[in-house]
């Protein structure tokens, strides 16, 4: 199983910890964390998660999102295909920027899943790939682990 996490997901265990929400998504991501670090579950990347990557103010969260992204078993770099793509899903869907440009860069890698803690994109997006709160994910992930004999 491979997974295309966006930046919102990934910075996630940065975030305000006070407020339940984030806490559990945090806690989900965490997890995320250990089953891409143990080989449960690979990770994708693409040129666009490291431009946003880049433009992070903060050394401590810089350097963490490029660790993880370093586990990347598949990258995208972004050509024109990727570029008219995100405009469709701009325009299909209402997402902007750098959010259609996560899409389509993760449908264009054939993921299982993008993860994201953006509702507007769980909620909007309505093509071909599944985008899925990490908490979500997790708590399937694990169910379907559970129920899986072998």
């Amino acid at each position: 199983m491979t997974i295309y996490p966006d930046s919102s997901a990934l910075n996630r265990i940065f975030d305000d910890q006070t407020q339940a929400r984030i806490y559990l998504e945090s806690s989900s991501m965490l997890l995320l964390f250990m089953l891409i670090e143990n080989r449960f579950i690979e990770i994708a990347s693409s040129d666009v998660l490291i431009f946003e990557k880049s433009q992070n103010p903060h050394d401590d969260r810089r350097m963490f999102v490029s660790l993880v992204l370093q586990k990347a078993t598949t990258f995208k770099s972004s050509d024109e295909n990727t570029l008219k793509r995100a405009e469709e899903i701009e325009q299909q869907y209402g997402i902007k920027g750098m959010d259609a440009l996560h899409l389509a860069c993760a449908e264009q890698l054939e993921v299982d899943a993008l993860i994201t803690c953006d509702d507007r994109m769980t909620k909007r997006y309505k093509g071909n790939l599944t985008v899925i709160n990490p908490v979500t994910f997790t708590m399937e992930f694990l169910q379907a682990q559970k129920n899986d004999p072998s």
